[in-house]
């Protein structure tokens, strides 16, 4: 029989880590992490890590995994987090997979179209034609191979980008036609897919909040700590939402009043896009994470027993 699966997922600053911890110590779970970010190590205000002490009191997987500097893809969590639910599955207790990297979750969930190998002339080619003209000039032209990569790769992830356009140097044909032929139709799991919302202004509140709270819980201070440590601002965790801006505030580039203003609007932009991903999969139900925690208790109950 398939492994039973709860898929805890929705927008940054939703509440999936509340709801995630809930269930899990409720229904014997264990958690593992499908967020892009909270993979890395030494990075933990900016990604909303759980504290210790709910990694102490519910056991996370795939959380500190590389350094910043260190290569993670979807194929790596896909490796790692079906590993994480075979172990939580021997040990007779129930996987709860949290978080908002969509990716991710459909590589664990669906199958990954991995593609051909990579080239190491065209990768040199493209990492030097970034280095001189700025990593946008290459964007737009993998938006003229592909109108419709807007919706799949941030216009920041330089390893997405790069790829894509190496797939297309090699094949010829964009990185979103040889995935739609590849059908994403691997189904190693029983899933129950919780999607968690809130009305717009509450949740662009929260970002807001959460914003401020992550500064004053010292943001800046953090990156200043990895770039102590010899971790260069333009690496990929680097760029993300909240450390691309305090990575500007410590070069001198943007004062803290504005980078905070930036980081909340990037904020509420990924939270658009994020629920852009989730709303195509018609097998999700979605929750109110407060107004409706006593319903995802008793469908999560309903599904595993």
């Amino acid at each position: 029989m398939k492994p039973n699966v709860v898929i805890i997922l929705g927008p940054t600053a939703v509440g999936k880590s509340e709801v995630a911890l809930a269930l899990a110590e409720k229904l014997d779970g264990e958690i593992v992490n499908a967020d892009s970010q909270q993979v890395y190590r030494f990075m933990d205000i900016g990604t909303g890590k759980p504290s210790t002490a709910q990694r102490q009191f519910v056991w996370h997987h795939l959380i500190d995994v590389v350094n910043p500097d260190e290569e993670f893809n979807a194929a790596m969590f896909r490796r790692l987090a079906t590993n994480a639910i075979e172990e939580i599955h021997e040990r007779t207790r129930r996987a709860f997979v949290c978080g908002g990297t969509g990716l991710y979750l459909r590589a664990l969930t669906q199958g990954l179209f991995e593609g051909p190998g990579q080239d190491a002339v065209i990768r040199r080619a493209l990492e030097n034609e970034i280095e001189e003209h700025g990593l946008a000039v290459i964007y737009r032209r993998l938006e003229q191979i592909d109108p419709t990569v807007g919706s799949t790769i941030h216009p920041n992830d330089r390893q997405r980008i790069v790829r894509a356009l190496e797939v297309y140097q090699i094949t010829g044909k964009p990185i979103s036609a040889w995935q739609n032929e590849h059908g994403f139709q691997e189904n190693p799991y029983t899933l129950l897919k919780i999607g968690l919302n809130r009305e717009r202004p509450e949740l662009y509140g929260l970002i807001n909040q959460r914003s401020d709270e992550m500064v004053r819980g010292g943001l800046l201070e953090e990156v200043r700590s990895l770039v102590d440590k010899g971790y260069a601002l333009d690496l990929k965790p680097l760029q993300s939402v909240g450390y691309r801006q305090m990575g500007s505030v410590l070069q001198g580039k943007m004062a803290l009043v504005d980078a905070l203003e930036e980081m909340k609007q990037e904020t509420r932009r990924l939270a658009k896009r994020q629920l852009t991903w989730f709303r195509r999969d018609k097998g999700v139900r979605w929750f109110h994470p407060e107004r409706q925690m006593q319903e995802i208790l008793r469908a999560a109950q309903n599904f595993l027993e």
